[in-house]
């Protein structure tokens, strides 16, 4: 059922003041996890990200009125989290979920102004969806230095956001770092698409966020694949 005319508008008021409090906040907080990055050694790289990426659900939840329902819990230490795209919700918040994470994202994102350059000085690992082999083996090199120094790796399997009930092939790059990393897999799965949507209102709601069992390394290919795509997109039934 649609909303009403003044839900709509409620709403509306609701999004243009978050707009207004999480970009306002992130004219300080990026700049500042990049001054992070470039000065600061050790545990002090990732105050930064984890500053912004909590300003980011602050907001969220109090301004918008997005809410989250976390259905088991993250384990500590080097894992491949696999997640599921759907928004832009969790593209930021894997940096507030998890501890000093390498998240692989699109190589475009490394040209925004200020934050591309943080991202990058965090750990962040860049990738052109071209699939090219050198762009594979350079994801694989920053994974395994990111796992030298033991931090998680995130990745979404599916290689790009994709519309709510979607559930593509995973990308050729997930297996060869489940192969290379040789790591117990966490599949995530997440419905935030429903709620966190590509149109510019954002109405109240409740995203789930469940993390499936934790898959061992040293599986073949196809059953890997078929487990993970599963898992990831457990919620899509439920909608």
């Amino acid at each position: 059922m649609p909303p009403s005319p003044l839900a709509t508008l409620v709403a509306l008021i609701r999004t243009i003041l978050f707009q207004i409090a999480f970009l306002g906040g992130s004219l300080v907080l990026v700049p500042l996890a990049l001054l992070f990055g470039l000065a600061a050694p050790g545990r002090l790289l990732f105050i930064g990200p984890k500053l912004w990426a909590g300003w980011f659900r602050l907001c969220s939840r109090a301004i918008t009125g997005t809410r989250l329902r976390i259905e088991g819990s993250i384990p500590a230490g080097p894992h491949l989290f696999a997640l599921k795209h759907e928004s832009a919700f969790e593209a930021i918040l894997t940096l507030w979920w998890f501890e000093k994470p390498a998240v692989v994202m699109k190589q475009e994102l490394r040209a925004i102004p200020i934050w591309g350059l943080a991202a990058a000085r965090h750990g962040s690992i860049f990738v052109d969806r071209s699939g090219s082999a050198g762009m594979l083996r350079e994801m694989m090199r920053q994974a395994q230095a990111a796992v030298g120094q033991g931090r998680p790796v995130v990745i979404f399997p599916e290689g790009t956001r994709v519309g709510v009930g979607d559930a593509p092939p995973l990308a050729a790059g997930f297996a060869g770092l489940y192969k290379m990393l040789k790591l117990p897999v966490v599949p995530v799965a997440l419905n935030s698409g429903s709620v966190w949507t590509r149109r510019f209102i954002k109405y109240p709601g409740t995203i789930t966020m469940t993390l499936a069992q934790t898959i061992p390394p040293g599986l073949p290919r196809g059953d890997v694949e078929a487990q993970v795509h599963a898992a990831i997109n457990a919620l899509q039934a439920a909608r």
